[in-house]
């Protein structure tokens, strides 16, 4: 019989999760995600309570949350909802829009820090992006090493990066590498 037990984008039954000082960086397995597209002429939805943001915005209602990924497009994330059939959910509050499951693509590190100042040099050291335009709120899609990340700023000291599964361990070590520089340097 085919062992299926879900497993994190690491292959493991737990989520990955390391401390480097005053950092944190999490694997959240359990985050559900999937992208909605308006058709030509259609008014986006509010999705329990969701307004979809605008160009480069992050907006949340309880476990619901979105963010813009191009004209007429968002992602959705639905915490604690990765083994639910997510998409389909979303389908029969959001008629006539396109829906396409994106969770097991894609994989999402929740970062936390004491400060917003060491958040703010974990940035300066990762992405090539000011990280002044990365304000409470803020969706974005950049580069981080060879890799195109999206990076949420959840609060000021909350930071979640979403890269393709394929390239997790490469986004944990670039991650991991700096945190673990960044509090040898504190």
């Amino acid at each position: 019989m085919t062992d299926l037990t879900p497993r994190t984008a690491f292959g493991a039954k737990r989520a990955w999760e390391s401390t480097f000082g005053s950092l944190a960086i999490a694997e959240n397995a359990d985050l559900a995600l999937a992208s909605l597209a308006v058709r030509k002429g259609q008014t986006p939805p509010a999705l329990f309570g969701v307004v979809l943001p605008e160009v480069g915005q992050w907006t949340q209602a309880g476990d619901l949350a979105a963010f813009w990924t191009a004209p007429g497009q968002w992602m959705i994330e639905g915490e604690g909802r990765a083994l639910d059939d997510f998409a389909a959910m979303l389908k029969t509050h959001a008629p006539g829009c396109s829906i396409t499951e994106q969770t097991d693509g894609w994989t999402a590190f929740e970062i936390t820090a004491d400060t917003p100042a060491v958040l703010v040099a974990l940035l300066e050291k990762t992405v090539n992006l000011d990280p002044a335009q990365l304000s409470t709120g803020a969706a974005v899609r950049t580069g981080l090493e060879h890799m195109s990340v999206y990076l949420i700023r959840r609060s000021e000291t909350h930071l979640a990066v979403i890269g393709m599964r394929s390239f997790a361990e490469a986004l944990w070590h670039a991650l991991a590498t700096v945190a673990k520089r960044l509090s040898h340097a504190a």
